[in-house]
């Protein structure tokens, strides 16, 4: 039997529930550290913005690292695939165009940790927004300008 592919693994007993908590994570292409220009991490950012503003998941947390970016989402009114195919597609469109050159941005598939109703959700927005601080981009959370969470 053929090995599956890593994207396929992937995906191997997903389910999207809405309402649900979930942590989401996904890579650029070949980790390239696309934003580290603040600017183009914030067309991701209006990608998050967007989905809230269209009733997909509620934003709870998120960060933008140079080379990925870790979303804390209540899902709303569609599927995990939907949002992050969405979210990925409509980001890389706006780099590409922001760039002038074309082609995919993001590693195929993503990352999705659906939280149970124990998880405590405020350590799980700290998590996130610690990124930076853990990769050793900065001292302070606050000296990293590519996250926001409800909480905090």
């Amino acid at each position: 039997m053929a090995e599956l592919s890593a994207s396929r693994r992937l995906r191997i007993g997903r389910c999207s529930e809405g309402d649900r908590i979930y942590l989401l994570t996904t890579n650029t292409l070949d980790r390239e550290p696309l934003f580290a220009d603040f600017a183009l991490g914030r067309l991701v950012v209006h990608q998050f913005r967007r989905a809230q503003e269209l009733g997909l998941a509620n934003s709870l947390a998120w960060v933008v690292m140079p080379d990925h970016f870790h979303w804390l989402i209540e899902l709303k009114n569609c599927s995990l695939r939907r949002l992050m195919g969405e979210t990925k597609s409509l980001a890389a469109r706006e780099v590409n165009r922001c760039t002038g050159t074309s082609g995919p941005i993001w590693q195929q598939g993503y990352h999705d940790r659906a939280l149970r109703m124990e998880d405590d959700l405020v350590k799980m927005a700290r998590y996130v927004v610690a990124n930076p601080l853990r990769a050793g981009l900065v001292a302070k959370i606050g000296d990293y300008p590519q996250w926001d969470a409800v909480w905090l």
